[in-house]
C-alpha cells in the first residue's frame, strides 16, 4: 500500500465519479459526432464526411464514377476514425431509391433492393455524387461555412455544409444516441422549399399555417399516410406518430378477386412481409388466400394475393393490414443538433434554424465576393494609374536596377500599395494596346456596380431574403418531381375534418370502378370536346362514368344496382395525378362482388325540403326525403327494398315539384308529376311507376325541363330527339304512350334522355368503340318514328351505354354516365330513316296495387 502511495503514477480516484464522468463524455461524443444530425444541412459527422470526401477526390455529379472502396478509404484515413463497413453502409443507404427522397449519391452497380438483399462489396461497385448533392456542397469555397480539425490535426473538414435546400426535412435521417433518438420522416422537396418560401415572407406562420405547403412527409416507397392528426402533432410538438398503409387495389379476373400490392410503408422489408403473410396463411389465422406471389420487376412493386370465389376482398385486406407489415406506424421524433445541442424541433423551428443558416451562408459568400472584388477592383485602378502614366512608368522601370527598385519607385511617386505596383511589373505588354486598355476601363466599371450591389445586400436583410428565395426556387424548379405519398383519412379521424381545406375539386368514376379526386384547375386548362377516342379495348381499357364538379366537404351518395346507398365525404377520394386510373372504388366502399355503382349524387346537406327519386328496372318508382339518408353505416344502408330479379335504373335529386318521364326498351314511355308518387320511408319498396309488358323493362329515367328534348338511342345505333311538347302528362303506373317505332333495323332502346342543343352526346359500343357528337347534329322527328343512324355498329355489336356531356363556360366538363372523345375526323351520320306510321298508341293507367 505504500509503495502505492509512493509512486507518482498511482492515483486515488472515486469511480462513481469517474464512471459518471467517462460515461458523460461518451455520451456526449455520440450525440454530437455520430448519431443525431445538424439542423443546417441535415447531416450526421459520417454522412457529411462522405460528401465532402467525394468533393475534394473530385468525383462529383459531370465526372465518371470510381470505386467505392476508393471513396471509404478516403473517408476513413482523413476524416472518419470508425470501420469501413460502417462508412460503406452509410454510402449505400444514401444511393438507394428506396431509402431517400432525394438520393446524394449516384451509385453505380448492386446497390441492394428492397427485398433486404445487401449491396455488393465495396470493390464492385462505383459511386459518385448526385446532382443534387452538389447543392449541399455549392458554394462550400467562398468562406460560407466553417472548418475543423480532423482527428488527428493533419487535415481540416467543414464543421456544416451549406446546404442550398433543406436536406433535414427532405431526405430525413434515423438515429439513436445515448439515452435519446431522432427519426425525421423524408418529405416532398417542392412543399418544403415553399414551406421556407413562405417563412421568408410571413415569419409568423405556425407550424399549423405551414402545414398548408407541406402537408406532410413524402416516402420514397410512397404508400398512404392515415390521417392528419398524427402529422399535425409531430409539426407542433416535434414528436407524434403517423399510420402508413401500402397501396392495394382489388382486381377481378375470372369471377376471383385478388389483391395487387403496388406500394409498401417506408423501410419494410417486401421478403419479409411475403413470408409473414404465407406465415399467417400455413396457420389459418387468414383464410380465404390461394396463391401469393411476387411479380415484381424493373417496371415497379407488384404483388399478386389471389383469393377464393367466396372470399370477400375488402374483409381480408383489413385483416392483412391488422396482421402484417402492410399497415405500420411511424413515430417521429424531430431531435437535431442546434448550436451543438440536441433539441426536439417543431416544423417551424426546424425550417427556422435553416433559413437562419441560409442568411449566414447567404452574408458570407457575399462578403467573400465583395472582399473579391474590392482587390481587383484595387488592382484595377493601379493598373488605370500606370496607363495615365505610360511613358513615366515606362521610364521608371528601366532605370532600375532591380525588381524591388521599380516597385519601391511606383509605390513612392504614384502612392501605389506593394500589390499594385507588383501588378504594374507583372503586366503584359500586350495591356498596353487600345483595345486592352477599353476592357480594363470595362472590368473596372462592373466591378464598382458589383461591389456597390454587394453592400447593398450586406445592408439589406431584405435583400438577403431576396436572394435565398431565387436560389430555392431555381432548386426546386429543377428537382422536384410528384409527391409520391398520398394522405388520406381513416374510418375514425374525425378530428382531421377541420384541418382539410374547404375547396372545390372534380371527381370522376370510370367504367371498370377507378375512383379519383383531382382539382378544378386540371380540368380548366385542358381543350373542349369534339375529339374521341375509338376502337378502345373492351376489357383492357376503361371510361369514366361519372364525372362530376364538387366542394371536398360535400358528402357523396353511392346509389348501386342492388338498391344499396354509401355515403363518403368528397376529401375521402384520394387525390390523384390527372393520367392516373385511380384507385378501385371497393377500396371505399364496402360493396358485393356483383355490385356496381349506378348513381352518384353530390350533397353539400340535408336540408332544404329536396327528395331523392328512384325508378328500378321492373318500373317501380319511389320518392323518400333526401334527410332520411343524413346518417349511413361504413357498410352502407338499403335505399329501396327490391323484388327478386329488380335492380335500381336510376336515382335523381328532386325539389319536390318537378315532372318525370321514364322510357323502356320496347319504345314506351311515360310522364307525370313526382308528387304522384308520395313520400316514403327508406325501406320501402315503392309503387308501379310504369306497366310494363311481356319481356320489357326501363331503360330510362330523367328530370323533365322546360325547351329540351327527349333524346332515344337504340341498340343498333339510332338515335331521334323529340320535344316534350309530344309527350302528354299522365298517371303513373299506366302503360304510357309509344315513343320510338321499334324495328328490326334500329333495333330496342338502350338509353332514354332529356337533352338541349347545348349537350353533347357520348356512345359506346359492346366491342368498346366511343363516339361523340353534338346534340344538336341529331335531327328532331316525331315520337313514333325510328330515328337518323348515330354510329354504324358492326355484326354481333349494339350500343350498350350513353352518356350526356356537359361543357360548362369555365371548361369543365360535367358528365352524367361517362365522358371521352372523338376520334379524328370520325362525324356523326345523320342519315334520315323514313317514318313509319305513327299510331301514337296510348294505354290509360291500370289499378296500381304494387303500392306498399
Amino acid at each position: 500500500m505504500s509503495d502505492q502511495q509512493d509512486n507518482p503514477r498511482v492515483k486515488d480516484i472515486n469511480i462513481s465519479q469517474e464512471m459518471r464522468t467517462s460515461f458523460m463524455d461518451y455520451a456526449m461524443s455520440v450525440i454530437v459526432s455520430r448519431a443525431l444530425p445538424d439542423v443546417r444541412d441535415g447531416l450526421k459527422p459520417v454522412h457529411r464526411r462522405i460528401l465532402y470526401a467525394m468533393h475534394e477526390l473530385g468525383i462529383t455529379a459531370d465526372k465518371a464514377y470510381k470505386k467505392s472502396a476508393r471513396i471509404v478509404g478516403e473517408v476513413i484515413g482523413k476524416y472518419h476514425p470508425h470501420g469501413d463497413s460502417a462508412v460503406y453502409e452509410t454510402m449505400v443507404r444514401m444511393a438507394q431509391d428506396f431509402s431517400y427522397r432525394n438520393m446524394l449519391v449516384d451509385g453505380h452497380g448492386n446497390f441492394g433492393s428492397v427485398d433486404g438483399d445487401a449491396a455488393a462489396a465495396m470493390r464492385y461497385t462505383e459511386a459518385r455524387m448526385s446532382k443534387i448533392s452538389m447543392e449541399l456542397i455549392r458554394d462550400i469555397n467562398k468562406d460560407t461555412i466553417d472548418y475543423q480539425e480532423n482527428y488527428d490535426g493533419s487535415e481540416s473538414e467543414p464543421k456544416v455544409l451549406p446546404a442550398r435546400f433543406p436536406n433535414l426535412l427532405v431526405n430525413g435521417t434515423s438515429g439513436i444516441a445515448v439515452g435519446m433518438a431522432t427519426n425525421i420522416p423524408p418529405h416532398h422537396l417542392g412543399e418544403v422549399i415553399e414551406g421556407v418560401l413562405a417563412l421568408t415572407k410571413d415569419p409568423d406562420l405556425t407550424s399549423v399555417d405551414l402545414m398548408e405547403y407541406i402537408p406532410g412527409p413524402d416516402f420514397p416507397t410512397a404508400g398512404e399516410i392515415i390521417g392528419v392528426s398524427g402529422i399535425r402533432r409531430a409539426y407542433e410538438t416535434g414528436k407524434g406518430s403517423i399510420l402508413i398503409r401500402a397501396k392495394a387495389d382489388i382486381e377481378e379476373k375470372n369471377n376471383k378477386q385478388r389483391i395487387i400490392v403496388r406500394e409498401l410503408p417506408y423501410q419494410v422489408n417486401k421478403a419479409r412481409l411475403i413470408e409473414k403473410i404465407a406465415e399467417l396463411v400455413r396457420d389459418k389465422k387468414i383464410d380465404g388466400i390461394t396463391d401469393l406471389r411476387d411479380e415484381s420487376d424493373r417496371t415497379g412493386m407488384r404483388i399478386v394475393i389471389e383469393l377464393r370465389r367466396d372470399a370477400n376482398a375488402n374483409v381480408l385486406l383489413n385483416n392483412l393490414y391488422k396482421q402484417t407489415a402492410l399497415q405500420t406506424s411511424f413515430g417521429i421524433n424531430m431531435l437535431a443538433l442546434v448550436d451543438g445541442r440536441p433539441k426536439v424541433l417543431s416544423l417551424k423551428e426546424t425550417l427556422y434554424h435553416y433559413l437562419e443558416h441560409q442568411k449566414v451562408v447567404i452574408r458570407r459568400r457575399t462578403a467573400f465576393e465583395l472582399r473579391k472584388a474590392e482587390a481587383r477592383a484595387h488592382i484595377l485602378e493601379g493598373l488605370r494609374i500606370a496607363l495615365d502614366h505610360l511613358d513615366e512608368v515606362i521610364e521608371l522601370i528601366r532605370a532600375s536596377q532591380t525588381t524591388e527598385i521599380a516597385r519601391n519607385g511606383l509605390m513612392e511617386k504614384y502612392e501605389l500599395s506593394h500589390d499594385q505596383a507588383q501588378a504594374i511589373l507583372d503586366m503584359r505588354l500586350q495591356r498596353l494596346t487600345g483595345l486592352e486598355r477599353d476592357k480594363i476601363e470595362a472590368e473596372y466599371k462592373e466591378l464598382l456596380a458589383k461591389i456597390a450591389e454587394l453592400k447593398e445586400i450586406l445592408a439589406n436583410e431584405e435583400k438577403v431574403l431576396e436572394l435565398i428565395r431565387e436560389e430555392l426556387i431555381d432548386i426546386r424548379d429543377r428537382y422536384t418531381d410528384d409527391r409520391r405519398t398520398i394522405i388520406t383519412l381513416g374510418e375514425d379521424t374525425f378530428e382531421d375534418e377541420d384541418l382539410i381545406p374547404r375547396q372545390n375539386v372534380v371527381i370522376t368514376l370510370s367504367h371498370h370502378g377507378y375512383i379519383k379526386r383531382l382539382p378544378v384547375s386540371t380540368y380548366r386548362s385542358q381543350k373542349r370536346g369534339g375529339r374521341g377516342v375509338q376502337g378502345m379495348g373492351t376489357y383492357d381499357e376503361d371510361f369514366v362514368r361519372h364525372l362530376f364538379v364538387t366542394n371536398s366537404h360535400d358528402h357523396l351518395l353511392f346509389f348501386t344496382n342492388k338498391g344499396k346507398v354509401y355515403r363518403i365525404k368528397g376529401y375521402e377520394v384520394p387525390e390523384q395525378k390527372r393520367t392516373s386510373k385511380g384507385i378501385p372504388i371497393i377500396n371505399l366502399l364496402q360493396i358485393d362482388q356483383d355490385e356496381y355503382i349506378s348513381t352518384v349524387i353530390p350533397v353539400s346537406d340535408f336540408e332544404g325540403g329536396r327528395s331523392v327519386f328512384f325508378m328500378t328496372k321492373y318500373g317501380i318508382s319511389k320518392r323518400t326525403e333526401l334527410k332520411a339518408f343524413s346518417k349511413i353505416r361504413r357498410g352502407g344502408l338499403f335505399a329501396i327494398q327490391l323484388r327478386e330479379g329488380d335492380e335500381l335504373h336510376g336515382v335523381r335529386l328532386t325539389n319536390g315539384d318537378q315532372e318525370i318521364i321514364t322510357g323502356t326498351k320496347k319504345g314506351m314511355s311515360i310522364r307525370f308529376k313526382e308528387q304522384d308518387v308520395r313520400q316514403m320511408g327508406r325501406t320501402a319498396a315503392g309503387v308501379k311507376g310504369i306497366q310494363l309488358g311481356k319481356d320489357d323493362e326501363v331503360v330510362g329515367m330523367d328530370i323533365l325541363y322546360p325547351d329540351q328534348d327527349v333524346l332515344i338511342v337504340t341498340e343498333e345505333g339510332f338515335g331521334k330527339r323529340t320535344p316534350l311538347t309530344e309527350y302528354r302528362e299522365q298517371s303513373r303506373g299506366g302503360k304510357g304512350i309509344k315513343t320510338c317505332n321499334i324495328t328490326e333495323k334500329n333495333g330496342e332502346v338502350v338509353s332514354l334522355k332529356v337533352v338541349s342543343e347545348d349537350h353533347d352526346l357520348m356512345v359506346i359500343t359492346t366491342n368498346g368503340v366511343l363516339i361523340r357528337m353534338h346534340v344538336a347534329e341529331i335531327s328532331q322527328t316525331g315520337r313514333n318514328t325510328q330515328g337518323v343512324r348515330l354510329i354504324r355498329v358492326g355484326d354481333g355489336e349494339h350500343v350498350s351505354t350513353v352518356a350526356r356531356v356537359n361543357i360548362t363556360d369555365d371548361d369543365v366538363e360535367d358528365v352524367e354516365e361517362s365522358e371521352s372523345e372523338l376520334p379524328e375526323g370520325a362525324e356523326a351520320s345523320t342519315e334520315e330513316v323514313e317514318d313509319t306510321e305513327d299510331t301514337q298508341e296510348t294505354v290509360e293507367p291500370e289499378d296500381d296495387s304494387s303500392e306498399e
